[in-house]
């Protein structure tokens, strides 16, 4: 599980990390809310730790911004401030939860565990873009009501892609996530971009609407093609 902490206070947001990696949480630290953002919204995370006052932006804006973008990224925000008004206002601009500073360290533990098993709850059974469906009881894909037979890592990664849909997918993460590899004398970057090309065929080629575009140099994203 991979954990965004956008926090400016360096003791604070060790403390944070160091506590985390050692219950086995991958984190990334940004110290500004520019940074955090930009993170937040180039990689994929599974929660984001989120502190109110930030240099550069604020965290109610980082919010604000993430959710007009449709990020559905679990947010807790990390604050001094705990007037209602405060708690009402994070809430209503989008946040999962809210901890007040200072706070104990098995507390945030609790919520952050609480909120990662609403996100495995509300996880879809079948998952939908466009015209794609993809059932994972059934592991069975359609598009327009066609069935798509796959092969189960061409499945595999389809799974990854919609999960994370309208999020660009790095090479590096397909092999970290979907082929479970982490460390690699040998890139698997032909072995990824043969299963996409694969999976375009079967998903997209026939049909006018594409779905799985390529971004040069950075990685693929499964989205609807702008207007």
């Amino acid at each position: 599980m991979h954990i965004l902490v956008i926090e400016d206070e360096p003791k604070v947001a060790q403390a944070i990390r160091d506590g985390l990696e050692a219950e086995h949480y991958r984190v990334t630290v940004a110290p500004t809310g520019e940074e955090g953002f930009f993170l937040a919204t180039t990689q994929v995370f599974d929660l984001i730790l989120l502190d109110l006052m930030l240099p550069g932006r604020s965290g109610l804006e980082i919010l604000t911004a993430l959710r007009d973008q449709r990020c559905q990224t679990p947010v807790l925000v990390l604050t001094a401030r705990d007037a209602v008004e405060d708690r009402v206002a994070g809430l209503d601009r989008g946040a999962d939860d809210y901890l007040v500073k200072p706070f104990a360290f098995p507390e945030l533990l609790a919520r952050i565990r609480a909120l990662t098993r609403r996100g495995r709850i509300d996880q879809a059974l079948r998952l939908k873009l466009a015209d794609l469906e993809l059932d994972c009881v059934t592991r069975k894909v359609t598009r327009a009501g066609r069935e798509i037979p796959l092969t189960a890592k061409e499945y595999e990664l389809l799974e990854y892609l919609l999960r994370h849909q309208g999020h660009v997918v790095s090479r590096e993460m397909l092999a970290r996530e979907v082929w479970q590899v982490v460390a690699r004398e040998t890139p698997l970057d032909n072995v990824i971009d043969v299963h996409v090309a694969r999976l375009r065929r079967k998903m997209d080629a026939p049909f006018e609407k594409k779905l799985l575009q390529t971004i040069r140099g950075v990685g693929f994203v499964l989205r609807e093609e702008a207007p």
